[in-house]
């Protein structure tokens, strides 16, 4: 299949793809929602000899230009599984320094999020956050409110299974206010007291590192996604490993449970 860059409206004159890498997808069938987990900074930083926070700061480098490549692909939406509910059992140390990246990477972004037209958002219990870093979030949300290329959701202090619990304490709520009914209850209104309410569930999930687990990630919404291993630690992931998962992604029949 022959591509021509000129004919996509959505890939940038300058283009992260070469033409030969774009003529390896068809336009027709790119995912609107991927979710990533970005496995493998420490161990990254462990083979070169280097300190954590030098890995993590590869892999904040490495986010960010994965979301220019998705924007330019067409892709709408990318959930990045930034720090988990389970993270809070890694040292002191390592917690602070990423709740400083975090907030140092999204007030440093902001103006490259807004020229990109990239929109910031976030899943997750925020009530265990740094109040520093909750401010750099709100400062960035409402300065990239009007971007439409692609949303950046963040999933900070995120487990699926802590977001379960939280949507049905609000579901009980409800109940015991009158504002819900037990027959009210079906998969829709479930999804709606999940963080992820205002978007669409994503179509593939990539997870880095090689390694063979979702991690309590969004385990509602990715029952129908295609799941895609990349065989590279999160660092050294790159816009041809997303092409390869794209095109992992068209080569399946997605039947959602049918024949």
């Amino acid at each position: 299949m022959s591509v021509e860059v000129a004919i996509l409206p959505f890939v940038e004159k300058k283009s992260r793809f070469l033409p030969s890498q774009l003529a390896q997808l068809d336009f027709t069938r790119i995912p609107k929602h991927i979710a990533i987990i970005p496995d493998g900074n420490r161990r990254w930083a462990k083979k070169r000899l280097s300190s954590i926070q030098e890995g993590h700061r590869e892999g904040a480098d490495t986010l960010m230009e994965t979301v220019k490549a998705a924007k330019e692909l067409g892709i709408k939406e990318i959930t990045f599984y930034s720090f988990s509910t389970e993270n809070w059992n890694r040292t002191e140390e390592e917690i602070m320094a990423l709740m400083i990246l975090f907030t140092n990477y999204i007030r440093e972004q902001k103006d490259e999020m807004i020229e990109s037209g990239i929109k910031l958002e976030t899943i997750g219990d925020s009530s265990q956050l740094p109040f520093f870093l909750l401010d750099a979030i709100f400062e960035t949300k409402n300065a990239t409110s009007h971007c439409d290329k692609i949303k950046l959701i963040l999933a900070l202090n995120y487990g699926s299974r802590n977001e379960i619990c939280r949507a049905v304490q609000s579901m009980m709520k409800d109940f015991s206010l009158g504002k819900l009914k037990e027959e009210d209850v079906d998969e829709r209104m479930i999804s709606r007291y999940l963080d992820t309410h205002s978007w669409r569930d994503p179509d593939l999930l990539i997870r880095t590192s090689g390694e063979l687990r979702v991690s309590n990630f969004l385990l509602w919404q990715i029952s129908y996604a295609e799941i895609h291993m990349a065989p590279v630690l999160w660092p050294d992931f790159t816009s041809q490993h997303l092409i390869d998962a794209i095109i992992d992604f068209q080569s399946r029949e997605r039947r959602w449970g049918g024949t």
